[in-house]
Formats: C-alpha cells, structure tokens, sequence
C-alpha cells in the first residue's frame, strides 16, 4: 500500500505532518514569543529543502571509483574493472526525466567494465513499466557481460492483484530483464574465465531479515556445484549478508543496494542508518566485504545531499 501511494505520502510527511511535530514540540519547549518564529523558519527550511531535493538533488548523478584487494583473486584478474548499479526504479525516469536513464547508460558504458552488474529494483511496481526501457539498457556494452538480480520490486510484492496474476507478473518482469541483455541470475551462478584463471558471478534471489519481502534466496543452490573459488555474490538486500552469506559461504565480495542510503545524507548521517547496519559503501568484515549501492534512482523522485550512483570497482590482487 505505502508503495503505491508513496509520493502523496512523502509529501504529507514534509509539508504537513513533520511541521506539525515540531510547532507542538517547540511549544512546550520555548518561550512562548520564540516558539511561532522557530516553528515558521523551521517549515520554511524544510519546504525549501523538500522542493530542492524533487526539482533538482534527484537529477544528480555521481560515478564513484573505489577497489578491493584480496588475496584469494587469481592473478589474472587484477586490475579487472565492475561497475555496479541499483535501484534504478525506471517508472520513476520515464516521461521529461527519460534522459535520466539515457545519461545513465553513457556513463556506465563510459567506464569500459570488464563486466556490470545491476543488484535490484528495476521497476517500481509493474512489469509494464519497463517495456518502454528495453532498448536503453540493450545499450549496455561490458566484454564480459552485463549480469542482474531481482529486487524485492520486481517481484509481485506490492501488486494489488491475485496470486495467479502476480505469477504471470513476474514472469514478464523476468522476460523483460533477458530483453534488456541481462543474464538474470535466479540463485545461480556463472564463471568468467582469463586464461586458466577463473572467478564466480553469484546470483541470488531476494533475501532480507523483513519478513514480508521476498525471500526466495538460496545461499546454497546459487553455489550448487562450486568448490572455493573467488566469488562475487550479488544479493539485493544488504541484510542478506551478515544472516546468510557470511555463514553459509566464503564469497570474498558482496554487491547489494535496497536501502537507497535513504535519499537523505546530512553530514554523513542517513535517517536509514537506524535500520540497517550497512546501508551506503564498503564494510568488511576480516577480508570478505560488502558494498551497498545508494541506488541510481528511486521510488520517490527526491534525493537530498545523496545523488545517484554508480560505482567502478577495480578488483586488485593483495
């Protein structure tokens, strides 16, 4: 429900609910000639900021250039290039912001990866949406493919429809991805191979710790059949990693996105932190890590200090 009426929402929060807080908060907690002058200057701020982020932060884009060094990549691989993206929620993009979706496919091709890969959330809520989108993300161009995983979006999660229809959904969500040029990865995986040098791309499906998203993932069949290789898991739900990932498998580097840092960064801090442990960038934990993309675009059109990304990372042998 809340997806489907996301944007009317947001703003009811901003311009409405939020102000409403803090007169009655300031109220009770200053004079009472101060309290209707921080109450005034505070709303204006914050409608301010709001309009900011819908007409302008969420046209940002920025490419981020990081690394990863371990000593279990093959020496063949180093120096190999990813980039990543997430969270690219096209429905969101389409109409006076299609050049959005095409800025981002010359800056990703722009980048000459070795392989990309997209973690999740394609589309906002139907299949539809993206049918107008394939022949951007045809486009893409990597020498050694352009990979993909499902996010909870893609799923039939927040479809008002029957079982039945949300089947047949997903299936076009499915078709629609290997139309784009993905090789979508549904708890499988795949080897890139240099020379007699090899690493894994690892799909899984959506996983995360809340219960009412899809956890169709499966740590162990999307490994079925691999001994110890280097392994890069793709999972969209960054929660997937510390409850599933890491102590069922040896996969050196994590890529998810999901969180979209929260669309809001202030001096760092992100209203998102406080339910997800990792939510934007690189944590490791010993040598494995995980980089969670902040997502190239969103359900709701607004980003304040937390422009789009994408993110190149060179794989480095330590």
């Amino acid at each position: 429900m809340i997806a489907r009426f996301a944007i009317p929402f947001f703003l009811l929060m901003a311009i409405v609910v939020i102000p409403a807080v803090l007169a009655l908060l300031f109220r009770y907690v200053l004079p009472r000639k101060l309290w209707r002058r921080t109450t005034i200057a505070c709303t204006i701020i914050l409608w301010v900021l709001t309009g900011y982020g819908f007409l302008f932060g969420f046209q940002q884009l920025e490419v981020h250039h990081i690394e990863f060094a371990s000593a279990d990549l093959p020496a063949a691989f180093d120096g190999y290039r990813i980039v990543q993206f997430s969270d690219a929620h096209v429905a969101t993009m389409t109409g006076s912001r299609q050049w959005m979706v095409q800025r981002a496919i010359d800056s990703i091709n722009a980048q000459h990866a070795d392989a990309i890969f997209f973690t999740g959330d394609m589309q906002n809520i139907w299949p539809d949406e993206l049918t107008s989108q394939i022949s951007y993300f045809q486009q893409l161009k990597a020498e050694d493919g352009v990979f993909a995983i499902l996010g909870n979006h893609d799923y039939a999660t927040y479809q008002n429809c029957d079982e039945a229809e949300k089947a047949k959904n997903c299936e076009k969500t499915i078709k629609a991805f290997r139309h784009m040029g993905f090789d979508l990865l549904l708890n499988e995986h795949r080897i890139i191979r240099r020379d007699s040098d090899s690493i894994v791309v690892a799909g899984m499906e959506n996983w995360g710790i809340v219960k009412r998203m899809p956890r169709k993932g499966d740590v162990k069949q999307t490994l079925l059949g691999l001994g110890q290789p280097f392994i890069i898991m793709l999972q969209h739900d960054p929660t997937c990693w510390r409850e599933k990932i890491l102590p069922e498998c040896k996969a050196q580097l994590t890529l998810s996105g999901h969180t979209h840092g929260g669309q809001i960064s202030l001096l760092g801090w992100s209203p998102v932190s406080m339910s997800y442990k990792e939510w934007g960038g690189m944590t490791y934990e010993g040598s494995r890590a995980i980089y969670v993309s902040t997502g190239l675009g969103a359900l709701i059109p607004f980003r304040l200090g937390l422009p789009g990304e994408i993110v190149v990372i060179t794989l480095k042998k330590k």
